[in-house]
């Protein structure tokens, strides 16, 4: 029975979702395609061969090892909010859909052979393909997605129930055939992100303990397996020489590499170390002053080291250090406000950094989703409702936030700011008037990498009489404290697509101020911006979404809920010359899934490093 007639039935009897279902159209009605737009269509015809960016005879074989620095892992279950996961884990798994990179939001079938989109968005339905299979060779069928979307939100981590919250419904309707119901069309992402769930083996799973950190070299789907487990060590994969989608259009050309090794180092020295012996082979450089100084040294004077950047394509991640507003200190947006000026990036920038770095300025940075200077007509409208419980500044300053750039005027300011919200220094300590408390903070991290940029704020903090100290933690230990939200302040990581939606909840929204493992670090709990990001979820156009995310932006920057650091609008790669790679790059993403080894120039420099 359609949808249409299931909800004349019962129109007597609900409301809701399915009153409004009952005019999606039957699936018999609706066409079957190859793949879908955010806005528009996707730019590949459905007898597309290849995503454009790659090389479709790219050659097979050889390996890529990579450094994991400051971390460990005890787990390889990825899902779920104990242990904590080994890198590189979600390549084993396949999922329904596939994006290219070469566009903004577009998707094509990678399990799903064919697509159903009700065209007012109520339902869509996926069509398996009938080669797909498991590593062990089970089909991967209907049930098991539905398994996968039901364990994920139920027994995952939260981020899976905040992403799909507005699925209603998942239902397989044959061995084949899943179909997934909204409780309503209000986001146009919807049917696009359910494509991205990975789909877990049923048969593996229901009888295990999914919540349980695990090390088993559990099956999946996708184009490489678990090869090597070493605890906290290393962990390695292995291409499956027969996997099921290696000629699929989305995958040609791509997962070329027979072994990807993740080796494990708590010190970023000693992985730097390793690189220049050739003990890896693949690094990102993510320390301004060594892109800038430190290759100096035989391999890379000989050619046999390569530096590449690639432009970002993405918003700039928004890293900052976020205040833990569950702690009462952090209550008055003028506390944090004055903190956040003790944050010198000028200097920084110029003694640590050799000026390659930009102040990240906005949580939609090098995007047309950032707010730039006054609000316009459109984000007022968007913000009047507000007006009575909204800084004046959200409605009346411009952004960037206009503060001093000289260090000293910037102490001044942040002085005054303290002394409006109640404190003053005795004897050289910042304490509140009332209370009799001193103003404190730790900074809990589990690398020591960023100590650098740290210190010098807790010095300028100091100059203020806050008292300032690191705590730097095992990993573990680390994940632990966030997950019961034992901290003052850490360093946290945002990031941005160029179409942001159901993952913003989880972000900023007050469903997931108190709950453990949230993305949402800082407990921010606000009605205005839990209203916004509904509103950004529903965004029905490219213009819409802009206006709302910029008034987003406006909103979360005079909040100060953070102090937002720095980017460099690029990703910068060092590589010993034995891979080939297709340029240029894709524009919204690099694909390192497109890279091969070539294995001539392997062998040679196997050789080279032998005869060292």
């Amino acid at each position: 029975m359609s949808i249409a007639i299931r909800c004349l039935l019962l129109s007597a009897l609900t409301t809701g979702w399915l009153c409004s279902a009952a005019f999606a159209a039957d699936a018999d009605e609706v066409p079957t395609v190859h793949g879908l737009a955010l806005y528009d269509e996707p730019a590949l015809p459905p007898d597309f061969e290849h995503f454009p960016h790659v090389v479709p005879d790219a050659p097979k074989g050889g390996t890529m090892t990579r450094a994991a620095v400051g971390s460990s892992f005890d787990s390889t279950n990825p899902f779920i909010i104990r242990g904590t996961p080994a890198i590189g884990i979600s390549q084993i798994y396949d999922t329904l859909l596939e994006g290219n990179p070469d566009e903004p939001f577009s998707v094509y079938g990678l399990l799903a052979e064919g697509i159903r989109l009700d065209p007012d968005r109520h339902w869509i339905e996926f069509d398996l393909r009938p080669e797909a299979r498991f590593h062990d060779g089970e089909a991967v069928s209907a049930a098991d997605v539905v398994f996968s979307f039901e364990l994920l939100t139920e027994q995952g981590n939260p981020f899976y129930g905040a992403y799909y919250a507005d699925v209603e419904r998942v239902e397989a309707l044959d061995e084949r055939t899943v179909r997934f119901e909204f409780a309503t069309n209000h986001s146009r992402e919807l049917p696009l992100i359910v494509g991205q769930l990975p789909i877990l083996p049923r048969h593996y799973w229901q009888e295990r303990d999914f919540s349980a950190p695990t090390l088993a070299r559990h099956p999946g789907s996708g184009p490489y397996r678990i090869a090597e487990v070493e605890p906290g060590r290393r962990i390695v994969y292995q291409r499956v020489e027969d996997y099921w989608g290696r000629d699929l259009p989305v995958n040609r050309g791509r997962h070329n590499i027979d072994r990807l090794i993740h080796d494990y180092y708590r010190d970023r020295d000693i992985a730097w170390e390793a690189f220049k012996a050739g003990v890896m082979d693949y690094r990102t450089d993510a320390r301004a002053a060594t892109w800038a100084i430190g290759y100096d040294f035989p391999a890379y004077r000989d050619g046999l080291v390569k530096r590449i950047t690639v432009p970002d394509g993405q918003p700039a991640t928004m890293q900052a250090f976020v205040f833990n507003l569950r702690r009462d200190k952090f209550d008055d947006p003028r506390v944090r406000e004055a903190l956040s000026l003790t944050f010198d990036f000028p200097w920084l920038n110029a003694n640590l950094f050799y000026d390659t770095y930009r102040r990240t300025e906005s949580f939609f940075q090098n995007s047309e989703m950032a707010a730039r200077g006054l609000p316009s007509e459109a984000e007022l409208e968007l913000l009047a409702p507000y007006r009575e419980v909204l800084p004046e500044r959200v409605f009346e300053a411009e952004v960037p936030i206009d503060h001093p750039r000289d260090l000293r005027e910037r102490l001044r300011l942040a002085l005054d700011l303290l002394h409006a919200a109640g404190y003053e220094v005795e004897d050289g300590v910042l304490v509140h008037g009332e209370t009799g408390r001193p103003l404190s903070l730790e900074v809990l991290m589990f690398d020591t990498g960023m100590e650098r940029v740290v210190q010098p704020m807790l010095r300028n903090m100091a100059r203020l009489g806050v008292q300032g100290s690191i705590r730097i933690v095992d990993i573990n230990q680390y994940l632990n404290r966030l997950r019961s939200f034992d901290f003052d302040m850490v360093i946290g990581q945002f990031p941005q697509s160029n179409n942001p939606g159901n993952e913003q909840r989880e972000f900023w929204t007050s469903d997931f101020a108190e709950t453990p493992q949230s993305r949402n670090l800082m407990g921010l709990a606000n009605p205005v911006v839990d209203a916004l990001v509904e509103r950004l979820i529903r965004a029905d156009s490219r213009e819409e979404l802009n206006t709302i995310t910029r008034a987003l932006d406006r909103v979360l920057l005079w909040g100060f809920y953070l102090i937002p650091q720095y980017h460099s609008g690029e990703t910068r790669i060092a590589v010993w010359d034995k891979f080939g790679w297709p340029e240029p790059f894709p524009e919204y993403g690099m694909d390192l899934a497109a890279w091969w080894v070539d294995a001539d120039r392997e062998a040679e420099l196997n050789r080279r490093l032998r005869g060292r």
